[in-house]
């Protein structure tokens, strides 16, 4: 199933405020130690909280067998929606406090690659909306008068690629891999996070927060511009994005949807799986 993108992947925060609070459903998605915490002591009013260790993703038994942040079951998230009474016919929209570059662009793809036509990112996140004014609020939501039923998702898993399908497509050369972690991590000079410095080989790298000025997505006209000349000559299934651990390639996935590119894959398990398995790396 082709997913719905149009040139509503963001909203800024200045259309945000003109909008009726009945039209929309507000989400804060965070992730890391104290994402509760933090959402507690402060969030745009009216906003429900996605965590995203817990309802973005799966638990992690092996970081081998699909990465960090490996997705959740389809159903459970379904069941989420339905808890916060979100159908298809509902505009949603979310936000972090990454400046939409962390679990807010995984949620937008999660519902977005599910088939769900209405689902915006708040340009510049949290800090933005602080910036332009907004109060941050500690109060909860009201929850929803009534749940509904678990959301009917389309498969987002033919959005994905897996393991065995990236390392052939490292000698595909219709084949492009997008690496978007910092260039050091993909340089291999450090490694923060996983166990082994360095990067696919073949893979090209585009860090994610250069989809970003000041906090704002560049704009439609700027980011077709820095990718359509990347991505022109391959087609969207034999792109394929990836991060450390699935959550900030959908960034720039956001960021191609933006611009009205076709959808690539999203690599979810991602540097974290890939350097886990004895696969080759660069450098």
């Amino acid at each position: 199933m082709k997913p719905f993108i149009t040139s509503t992947q963001l909203i800024s925060y200045a259309d945000f405020v003109e909008l009726p609070r009945t039209q929309y459903v507000l989400i804060d998605a965070r992730g890391g130690t104290g994402a509760f915490g933090r959402y507690l002591n402060g969030h745009l009013k009216g906003a429900y909280f996605a965590d995203l260790e817990t309802d973005l993703a799966a638990e992690v038994s092996d970081a081998s067998r699909g990465g960090r942040h490996p997705l959740p079951s389809q159903r459970d998230f379904a069941a989420f929606l339905g808890s916060l009474a979100i159908t298809p016919e509902t505009y949603v929209i979310v936000y972090d406090d990454k400046s939409g570059a962390n679990a807010a662009a995984r949620f937008w793809w999660m519902l977005a690659m599910s088939g769900h036509k209405r689902i915006s990112v708040l340009d510049g996140g949290m800090e933005e909306a602080v910036k332009k004014g907004a109060l941050l609020n500690k109060d909860l939501p009201e929850e929803p008068e009534e749940e509904t039923d678990a959301y009917p998702l389309g498969d987002w898993s033919i959005h994905t690629i897996g393991i065995d399908k990236v390392e052939k497509a490292i000698l595909d050369a219709k084949s492009l891999i997008i690496d978007v972690r910092e260039a050091y991590r993909y340089l291999g000079e450090s490694e923060p996070i996983d166990l082994i410095a360095g990067h696919i080989p073949g893979a090209k790298n585009i860090p994610y927060l250069e989809n970003l000025s000041k906090g704002i997505f560049l704009s439609r006209a700027d980011l077709l511009i820095k990718y359509g000349p990347i991505v022109e000559n391959f087609t969207a299934e034999n792109i394929i994005i990836h991060c450390g651990s699935g959550v900030t390639a959908c960034h720039t996935i956001l960021a191609m949807a933006e611009a009205g590119l076709p959808v690539p894959k999203l690599y979810v398990g991602s540097w974290g799986e890939w350097s886990r398995n004895d696969k080759p790396v660069l450098p």
